[in-house]
């Protein structure tokens, strides 16, 4: 049991000698001493991702289009065009804040994922609540941002609750090191992030395959909405995920990040976010501590390798 894994280190000395990564730890020994802040905005921005991902050939849900001042809000459909389906979010948001799913619209209004009803002016007001920065790291200006709406793969459909699940891989020097699958459930009201109720499953990074599962941090079987067995899960197209996760290496120049990847129904895996400062939550969920994994990866693994070539050191290792 999860609880249990954690509860039997009751000291800060245990929890390190069993290779938990503490947040003082991960800020000093892996983000401040490989993640250069100059480089934060490239997965801060998710303009600038979404671009950058484009250059290195990772698929990313298509730009339709980005709002940047207070006056472009009226324009919203002409920008919109012919999309029948679409999601606005912040540049700068985080943690899912801020953002707007929907799934059609009329002459009078627009359909949230939920099936809710919202007017224009509503919408309208919520572009101009994220330009004003209310949902941005920090409060500063922000933008709008218009993407393609992803139509996730219907194997995960009894996973999730109304939101999209994704997986979340946390890469260390190019190297996927450890995974896990985040669920949307009624409590984190749609949304795939653990803080707010999402329910998080461990992943085995060399198959995709369930280990454990936990909400709120407790252990638990079945999706709290859905009552489906949570053990069952394994994601399809792992080693594209993987190599998604890998090449976001080379892609930002970030040593140690966390890849959040959708699967698409038509498009397969795709790349949603980067994150220069991935949670530790992860830990929890595969019950296990991630430092002893970063620190082998650091001795053991080898260098100059492709992404390609990387993952499949990963893979074959999960063979022996």
């Amino acid at each position: 049991m999860i609880k249990d894994f954690f509860s039997s280190f009751t000291s800060p000395s245990k929890l390190h000698a069993a290779g938990v990564l503490g947040m003082n730890s991960r800020n000093y020994n892996f983000i401040s001493r490989l993640n250069s802040r100059r480089l934060y905005p490239l997965v801060d921005d998710k303009v600038q991702t979404k671009t950058l991902a484009q250059k290195h050939g990772i698929t990313t849900p298509g730009l339709i289009g980005v709002i940047e001042y207070q006056h472009q809000v009226k324009d919203l459909l002409k920008i919109i065009g012919n999309a029948k389906d679409f999601v606005i979010k912040p540049a700068h948001g985080s943690g899912g804040k801020g953002v707007l799913v929907i799934t059609g619209f009329t002459e009078d209004c627009f359909t949230k994922a939920s099936g809710e009803k919202l007017t224009f002016n509503e919408v309208y007001q919520h572009i101009s609540n994220i330009l004003s920065g209310l949902y941005s790291l920090g409060g500063q200006y922000d933008v709008a941002v218009l993407e393609e709406l992803v139509h996730f793969s219907n194997i995960f459909k009894d996973y999730s609750y109304q939101g999209i699940p994704d997986v979340r891989i946390i890469v260390y020097k190019g190297y996927p090191a450890m995974s896990m699958m985040r669920l949307a459930t009624k409590a984190s009201g749609g949304r795939a992030n653990l803080h707010q109720g999402a329910v998080g499953v461990g992943l085995d990074i060399s198959s995709g395959s369930a280990l454990k599962a936990v909400m709120n941090n407790l252990p638990i079987t079945k999706h709290p909405d859905t009552g489906a067995e949570l053990s069952q899960i394994s994601v399809p197209y792992w080693r594209e995920h993987l190599i998604i996760g890998a090449k976001a290496y080379e892609m930002t120049g970030l040593g140690y990040l966390g890849a959040d990847i959708v699967l698409d129904a038509q498009k397969g895996p795709m790349m949603l976010e980067l994150n220069a400062r991935p949670g530790l939550a992860i830990q929890i969920a595969n019950g296990k501590g991630i430092e002893s994994v970063l620190k082998n990866i650091e001795k053991n693994y080898p260098t100059n390798l492709t992404p390609e070539e990387r993952v499949d050191y990963v893979l074959n290792l999960g063979k022996k």
